[in-house]
Order: structure tokens, then C-alpha cells, then sequence
């Protein structure tokens, strides 16, 4: 070799930056002043202070002399006065690889803290990129890359055995509902939802992919899972290979096109939030045409919306919640978590620092493919240990399975005796399932008995069995049902369709039984309306004769069998006949 000649490696990597370089990159490559501020917020830092090397401000200028050598003039006039220094050999970059790989976690909790807005781990992530390019990086990385690129996933899951583990999912969900419909459906077409997972779940947490299941199954979810194209998780922002995102996105938004999907919902992972909802669109160049949201804000509409019911007593424990760096300091998403677990738990502690400035769970950035920096990135989770113990929390939540797996190894390596899950199990574990309505055999009623032909009736209750159960009583007796799950839906129902009769159910979501009864009473245009009451609760009889109102024209207790229904109905409507009615 030529002396002092750069090796083919170091030559392709400094063209590969030159035709990298754009506006964002090279502001965060000049406008570093050295102030320090972003020294305090590097937890490997303050894990190993006696090291400067750790500094997030040494480790972008690795990458800021190799600029300013190469493009920036001031380094190729006065190189030493600007500290340019060329990359020249195969060592140097493997140099460059154990800082960018192994001292940083692309946290981005430095770049948040800069005065001058320096985003360090944009840098960091070009130089991976670099590497990587040239095919220098840590084992683990290009294992992952390798099953991501080949297989579809970055944990080389095999769609057989993808397939069988919601087959078998599925039997276990039927069984527990005793019902078919609790299966967890496979590239149905023109569904609301399109459901995506990390291959992590299907590996190694399969309970995440139930729970989440059930979840969807209570809330009368028209949803579905693809075959193919379900790993939403996307190796290429760890390893700064823009192609491999761009590929890793497209096999997701062309999966939901071809499904004709409404929404793409994200499990609950951070890298994949942000790299499928954010960063993919760039990457691959292509605009998505659906919604994309996270499973958290799903879960969280649901609970608002009434589609399902929880009970936050069911989760006894004490919880802290964990922000994963890419939901909160990338993509701003931290209210929302806290919100769904304030109705799903009784007891939680908030963590400090939170939200954006909280600490990395040391497994961000692929820093868990990483083998060779394990002892190194044990020592910096001190930080997050201190952290976690702080709360005296029993438990710790956190929205990413990244972090499942990051925290979990702090939590062992530092003996802290918590447990890690995710909101989806804590949800899944509060919902309340109602309870089924055992549906009598049809007998044909006497001859003699009114039938209820050319009657309406709306039917409203928010439990769905319920609703089913009264709605094929009255329709079998030839009644024209409609029905409402809830309060506002009720009244809106009987002013415009001015039903014969209602039936009321009291405990309800949102506006409750007893105001949607006295405002009808209180509507002259359906004041008249016939009304029977059916609960569950008889202690609230009470306050529905107690209203400064006409009384309703019947009640009943819940459960209610077909025969005492149909003689309420016909007693209440005896002196009713629409036209047409024999």
C-alpha cells in the first residue's frame, strides 16, 4: 500500500459521507461549540466519569474530523487548527465502530439538551451507516440485518412458525370464550385495523399477541393480521442502512394496501413506532395512505368510547412507567401512556426524570444484539438502576419491548427484584368480561299471545349478550328492533326512529339510563314514549321512581328469562296498536 494511503474500506467511506451530507447533518457538524451540556445527560457518562471518551461531544467530533478533512475547507487549509484528521486504515474504523456502537445508544437525550442544537445521534447514526456500508459492524448487528433483509424479521421467525403460533393463540381464545369469533383472523380483507407486531412477541412473549387479541375481541373489533409483512420493527434505524428501513417499511405498507386496511396499528415498541410511523415514509420514499397509530392510543379509545369496561383494582401492584428514548424524546408520545394506566392501575409512582429527559433502559439503539458491549453497557445502567429503585415500585411499565428486554437485564444485573410488562397485559388483565346470557330454546308462544308485528322497539344496554339476547326475543315475536350501546346513542335513536317501546338499561358508559329516561320524559316530541327499565342493579330503582317525572311503564331485574320479558312487553303495549296491527 501507497504510504499513508487510505484502505478501499476507509476510501468508500468517506465518499459514502460526502453523499450523505445535507443541511440537518452538517449543522450538527459545525455548530458543536464544546460547551459540555451535553456531557451531563450521557448516562454512560455519569456511569464512568474518570472517562472522557464517553463524552457525547468527543464521540461526534470522531466523526467531525474525518468532515472537516474531507469537505469542509478550514480542515483542508489549517487541519491542525481545526483538529481534521483523516480515516486512513481498516483499524480506524474498527476504532470508529466501538465508539459508535459501543458507547452510545442513540438516546438522543444529548441532542434534547444542546443549546446549539447539535443532534449528536444523527451523527452517530450517519457513522453507522458508514460502517456498515463497507460491512463494518458488531456480529449481532449484521445477524439481525441479515434475517431482516432474507426472512422478512429481524429474529429470523419463520412464517410457519409465525402462522402456528396464532393458530394456536387462536384455540386457546376460542376456548376461553367458547366462541369461534375470539379467533384472531388472518389476512381478512377491509378491516379497521391491521394489526403489527415485534417478531419478539411471537418468539418470546406470545401473551402480548393474546392479550392483545382479547382486547380487540371485547371491543367488537373488525381487525386482522397479516401473513406476511407483520414485523414493524425496522433494524435500519439502529444500524443507520437507509436502504434496509426503506425495505423493512414497504413490506408493511404494502401488506396493509393490499389488505385494503383502514388503520395500522403498532404493538408497543418504540424503535418500531417510530421508525414504521415516522422515519419509513422517508426512507422508502412512498406516502401512506391509512392511518398509523399506536396500540396504546387504541386501547385508550376503546376505554373512552365504552367499548370496554376495566376495573383498575384488578392490577394490585405498584408501577412505574419507563418512556422509551424513541416514543418520548423522538416522537413525543408520553401523556397518552400515562393516561391509559391511570384507569387501568391503582398505584402508580412516577419515575424522575420522565418523559423526554428520561434515562435510555440501555438496551436502545440495537445495543442488545451487541454481545461484545454487554460488561460496558451493564456498568453505564447504574444510572437506570438508581433510577427504577427510586420509586419503590414493585413492577415497571413500559411501552416498547425493546426496553422489556433492556430493563429486564438491569433489573437481574443489579438484583432489583421487579417485574416489566406493558400496558396491553395490564389492560388485558382489567377488562371486565361480561358475562354470557344463557339463551333458552325458542318455544312458539300460545296463539293467543299479542304478537309484536308492526311494533319497533329499541333495545339498549351496553353489554353486547344482553343486547343480543333481549333483540332475538322481540324479533323472533316479529318486532322491528334497534339498538343502542349506549346513553347518547339512545336518545338520538328515539327522537329520530320514534319507537313504540325502550327498553332501558341503567348502569351505563357516558350518559347513564337515568338521564337518558328523564330527558325523554322531559322532550315533549317523545315524552310519550313507552318505557320498560331492565338492570342489574335493583338498588337503583330508587332513583328512577324518585325522578320528577311520569314513572316508566315497566321494570325488571336482571337476569331476565324470555317468558317474564314478553309478558312485560305485551302488558305495556296491550293498549297500543299501530296501524296494521291485528
Amino acid at each position: 500500500m501507497i504510504p499513508n494511503a487510505r484502505s478501499h474500506k476507509a476510501g468508500k467511506v468517506v465518499e459514502r459521507m460526502g453523499k450523505k451530507l445535507n443541511r440537518q447533518l452538517v449543522g450538527s457538524l459545525v455548530g458543536c461549540v464544546h460547551c459540555g451540556m451535553c456531557t451531563e445527560s450521557c448516562h454512560y457518562v455519569l456511569a464512568n466519569p474518570d472517562d472522557p471518551t464517553y463524552a457525547p461531544a468527543y464521540k461526534a467530533d470522531q466523526i467531525r474530523k474525518i468532515f472537516k478533512r474531507n469537505f469542509d475547507w478550514t480542515g483542508k487549509v489549517f487541519p491542525w487548527w481545526v483538529h481534521a484528521q483523516d480515516i486512513r486504515t481498516d483499524e480506524d474504523l474498527e476504532k470508529l465502530k466501538d465508539i459508535v456502537f459501543g458507547k452510545c445508544t442513540n438516546c438522543r437525550r444529548c441532542s434534547l439538551n444542546c443549546p446549539m442544537g447539535v443532534d449528536f445521534a444523527l451523527l452517530n447514526r450517519m457513522a453507522r451507516g458508514l460502517l456498515v456500508s463497507v460491512g463494518v459492524m458488531p456480529e449481532g448487528v449484521a445477524v439481525v440485518s441479515k434475517d431482516q433483509w432474507e426472512v422478512g424479521n429481524q429474529m429470523g421467525v419463520l412464517p410457519q412458525e409465525y402462522i402456528e403460533t396464532l393458530e394456536w393463540l387462536s384455540d386457546e381464545l376460542e376456548e376461553e370464550f367458547k366462541d369461534p369469533k375470539a379467533r384472531i383472523p388472518i389476512d381478512k380483507m377491509d378491516a379497521e385495523i391491521v394489526y403489527a407486531i415485534n417478531p419478539r412477541e411471537v418468539k418470546y412473549d406470545p401473551r402480548t399477541i393474546s392479550d392483545a387479541a382479547r382486547i380487540f375481541y371485547l371491543a367488537g373489533e373488525n381487525w386482522t393480521m397479516p401473513s406476511e409483512g407483520w414485523d414493524m420493527t425496522n433494524f435500519g434505524l439502529f444500524s443507520g442502512d437507509d436502504e434496509l428501513g426503506g425495505a423493512v417499511a414497504l413490506r408493511v405498507y404494502d401488506k396493509v394496501r393490499e389488505l385494503r386496511g383502514k388503520t395500522l396499528v403498532l404493538s408497543e415498541c418504540g424503535h418500531g413506532y417510530r421508525s414504521t410511523r415516522c422515519e419509513g415514509p422517508n426512507w422508502s420514499g412512498k406516502g401512506v395512505p391509512f392511518v398509523i397509530e399506536s396500540s396504546v392510543l387504541t386501547m385508550l379509545r376503546y376505554i373512552r368510547e365504552g367499548r370496554i369496561r376495566v376495573d383498575k383494582v384488578k392490577n394490585k401492584e405498584s408501577y412505574t412507567f419507563h418512556d422509551s428514548c424513541n416514543n418520548a424524546r423522538s416522537c413525543g408520545f408520553f401523556e397518552e401512556p400515562r393516561e391509559l394506566l391511570d384507569l387501568v392501575v391503582t398505584d402508580f409512582r412516577e419515575m424522575y426524570p420522565n418523559r423526554a429527559e428520561n434515562y435510555c433502559c440501555t438496551g436502545g439503539g440495537g445495543a442488545m444484539s451487541m454481545s461484545e458491549y454487554t460488561p460496558q453497557r451493564l456498568k453505564s445502567a447504574v444510572i437506570k438502576a438508581d433510577q427504577l429503585k427510586a420509586t419503590g415500585a414493585k413492577a415497571v411499565v413500559t411501552s416498547c419491548h425493546n426496553c422489556v428486554d433492556g430493563l429486564t437485564d438491569v433489573i437481574r444485573h443489579y438484583k432489583l427484584g421487579m417485574k416489566v410488562t406493558q400496558l396491553v397485559n395490564l389492560t388485558a388483565n382489567a377488562v371486565i368480561i361480561p358475562e354470557k346470557v344463557s339463551v333458552p330454546v325458542f318455544i312458539p308462544m300460545p296463539v293467543e299471545a299479542l304478537p309484536l308485528q308492526g311494533f319497533k322497539i329499541l333495545v339498549v344496554d351496553d353489554e353486547p349478550d344482553i343486547l343480543a339476547f333481549l333483540s332475538a326475543v322481540l324479533e323472533d315475536q316479529g318486532a322491528t328492533v334497534i339498538q343502542a350501546a349506549d346513553g347518547e346513542q339512545a336518545l338520538a335513536l328515539t327522537i329520530e326512529e320514534k319507537p313504540d317501546l325502550i327498553t332501558l338499561d341503567l348502569s351505563m358508559p357516558g350518559k347513564n339510563g337515568g338521564y337518558v329516561f328523564e330527558a325523554i320524559r322531559n322532550n315533549p316530541e317523545i315524552a310519550s314514549t313507552k318505557v320498560c327499565i331492565i338492570t342489574g342493579k335493583p338498588e337503583l330503582r330508587r332513583l328512577i321512581y324518585e325522578r320528577p317525572v311520569a314513572p316508566p311503564d315497566g321494570y325488571l331485574d336482571k337476569p331476565v328469562n324470555e317468558e317474564t320479558l314478553l309478558t312485560n312487553i305485551r302488558m305495556i303495549l296491550e293498549m297500543k296498536h299501530p296501524v296494521g296491527h291485528a
